[in-house]
């Protein structure tokens, strides 16, 4: 007979089934929270993703997870000449965010956003030359279902760029860290958000995420080869990287 999971499992699970629901209550706050929270190496962690493309020129991207898009914008800017740019998530909320940063900075006609389940695309297979995900991929409510689509929407020989959060190896760094996810976070969240479940939230699933290790392995067992793992600020994020 099978165990119930813990109560933490049983409540992260529950708060991944109202994902879009959560992001939705959050989307006005969440920018700037996330440069907050990271002490701003967000937008560095980003840059470097974006540098990993050496020529945009012609390529399909689509950016899954996309949020508010820093990540997608980040990518456009560096590579103006990509042929075609998508960003897809399943909060309207924070997709109505980022029509508005596209508007300002002039991005409007570049970019389409669609409301979607990243594990679920409306794409057909073989569409895209990179896919992307930037902090979204724990957030799924099934992570290896979400990296199977990502290959299948790959053209073969495509890449797949994942930035993720991850904790660190060094043992007084991962504790630091991990005091820093279970006190400062939620508390910093909930004075600026008022929500202080959804930062609640945000900490239990970065400690519950795969080590990058096993989400490489993860990586391989759907499919994908080259795969590789890039820590990030003493590895309180990573990259993943995977070809089809």
């Amino acid at each position: 007979m099978d165990k119930d999971p813990p109560a933490g499992r049983r409540d992260l699970d529950s708060a991944r089934a109202r994902i879009g629901e959560m992001f939705d209550r959050i989307a006005a706050t969440y920018d700037f929270l996330n440069h907050v929270l990271s002490l701003g190496r967000d937008f560095a962690w980003r840059r470097k993703v974006a540098g990993l493309l050496d020529n945009g020129g012609g390529l399909k991207v689509a950016d899954l997870a996309t949020g508010t898009g820093d990540l997608l914008i980040a990518l456009s800017q560096r590579h103006p000449d990509l042929t075609e740019a998508v960003g897809l998530d399943i909060s309207e909320q924070m997709l109505n965010v980022f029509r508005q940063k596209l508007q300002r900075i002039g991005l409007g006609d570049r970019v389409r956003l669609l409301r979607a389940d990243a594990s679920a695309t409306p794409f057909s297979g073989g569409t895209f030359d990179v896919v992307t995900m930037g902090f979204g991929i724990r957030n799924t409510r099934d992570v290896r279902a979400t990296l199977r689509e990502i290959h299948r929407i790959l053209k073969p020989g495509g890449r797949a760029l994942i930035l993720e959060f991850s904790l660190p190896k060094n043992r007084v760094v991962r504790w630091c860290h991990v005091e820093y996810l279970r006190h400062g976070i939620p508390l910093i969240g909930a004075v600026i958000s008022r929500d202080r479940q959804a930062y609640r939230y945000l900490n239990e699933s970065i400690e519950a995420f795969y080590p990058p290790g096993e989400f490489c392995a993860l990586m391989s067992d759907v499919g994908f080869t080259r795969v590789s793992a890039t820590p990030l600020t003493w590895g309180v994020a990573s990259i993943y990287q995977g070809s089809k």
